[in-house]
């Protein structure tokens, strides 16, 4: 790991101090041109002496406007410190976990794994037409059953059509005979341009797609794509584990990873990441955003760069090999709750490496999911599933409750 490391809490917190020296300060500056200014010091005080020892806290305080792209060109030079520690996040993402070689991406952090993946359909999108001459009605979202709302929700805003690729009922995988069919179906409807959202961990299963399956289907087909991977929600637990984790830019086929920091890393709402190759970003410049220093190549525009410090002091109190400890504490969690279902005959799915385990809904009363908050897949009576997440929060005792619910509610129904 080159950008990725661990770092003291007095390290942490001095970087941070930097930063913030670094930008500008409302509180002390004649900062006349923007309208931004710090948090309402009447409602958030900084003169708390506890913010002191709180970089995270202060950043919110401080409020700095993350507006731009850091790793594109130049951006608004007021908060400088700050947007130095968002190229930091990015760099641990994109290179030392993703294994892009260095300077060769782009990104920002987003404010959630819905914009980031709308981000990565917009700039698709707008290559194949200016570039390819494509035409709307010829460019195509390629995405499965079981991916997340917001694909459908970037073709409704892109006025793209998505071709929704099924999934095998029982192994939730993507199939090579399922991509084929989608892409005929899409052909006869004259499509000819692909954009194909891989998923890594999706949000009901955490199931995995091999994304080498579109590659080869496509590319059997001899049809232009790119290729983005959602992993929101699996970005931060699927690549630790004990194999060698192939889905990262060493395929040059992937062209943008999305990854949330707000789920596994449990950085504040909403904090997404977005990486992708160089090259790309460019064709979402706004150029009519021409008082933004730098041009603002971002779905959103203005952004907490506070975010972006909350998972900078994340990741470097951990640094990867205590993060690798984490995951591996979480998913022995997750294996223990597994065999007690196989004890039991429950039936449910569960990918290898991943800390989600949904269950046929038949197998869990209606009581007892409503006692533990389990997620349906859907709210009404036509639920098939019922999905538990092995997060921080959720330790063996609570998972021994669960079962010995289980185990009594069947026994109860045996007699």
């Amino acid at each position: 790991m080159k950008f990725w490391k661990k770092w003291t809490p007095e390290e942490r917190l001095h970087r941070v101090q930097q930063a913030l020296k670094d930008n500008v300060d409302f509180y002390k500056d004649a900062s006349l041109g923007y309208p931004a200014s710090r948090l309402d010091d009447k409602v958030f005080s900084n003169d708390a002496i506890f913010l002191r020892e709180a970089p995270v806290l202060s950043t919110f305080v401080a409020n700095p406007n993350h507006i731009g792209c850091h790793t594109f060109g130049t951006s608004e030079f007021a908060f400088r410190g700050t947007q130095a520690i968002e190229r930091e996040v990015l760099s641990m993402m994109a290179v030392d976990l993703f294994k892009i070689e260095e300077g060769q991406f782009d990104g920002y952090i987003s404010p959630g794994g819905t914009e980031a993946n709308i981000q990565a359909m917009w700039i698709y999108r707008n290559e194949f037409i200016k570039k390819h001459q494509a035409k709307l009605e010829e460019v195509v979202i390629l995405a499965s059953e079981d991916t997340h709302y917001s694909i459908p929700k970037a073709a409704n805003l892109l006025m793209l059509d998505w071709e929704k690729i099924s999934v095998d009922p029982k192994s939730r995988e993507v199939t090579a005979s399922a991509v084929r069919e989608g892409v005929a179906q899409s052909l006869a409807k004259g499509k000819k341009f692909f954009i194909v959202v891989s998923n890594m961990g999706t949000t009901m299963f955490g199931s995995v797609d091999d994304p080498n399956v579109y590659i080869e289907v496509l590319k059997e087909y001899n049809l232009p794509f790119r290729l983005h991977i959602d992993g929101a929600y699996g970005g931060f637990i699927y690549p630790f584990g004990d194999f060698e984790n192939q889905i990262n830019f060493t395929n040059p086929n992937i062209s943008s990873i999305t990854i949330d920091a707000h789920k596994m890393l449990q950085a504040p709402y909403g904090t997404g990441i977005f990486v992708c190759r160089k090259g790309l970003i460019e064709n979402v410049l706004t150029e009519e955003a021409k008082y933004v220093e730098g041009m603002d190549l971002t779905l959103c525009g203005s952004r907490s760069g506070a975010n972006a410090v909350a998972v900078w002091v994340i990741l470097t109190t951990y640094g990867p090999h205590k993060w690798f400890e984490k995951i591996s504490v979480i998913k022995m969690r997750t294996n223990w709750l597994c065999r007690h279902l196989d004890d039991l005959g429950i039936t449910y799915f569960r990918e290898p490496e991943m800390n989600i385990v949904t269950i046929r809904s038949e197998c869990v009363p209606a009581a007892i999911a409503r006692k533990y908050n389990l997620v349906p897949q859907t709210h009404d009576e036509s639920n098939q599933w019922y999905k538990i997440v092995l997060m921080d929060h959720v330790e063996i005792e609570h998972l021994k409750d669960f079962i010995q619910d289980l185990v009594e509610a069947k026994t109860l129904n045996s007699n």
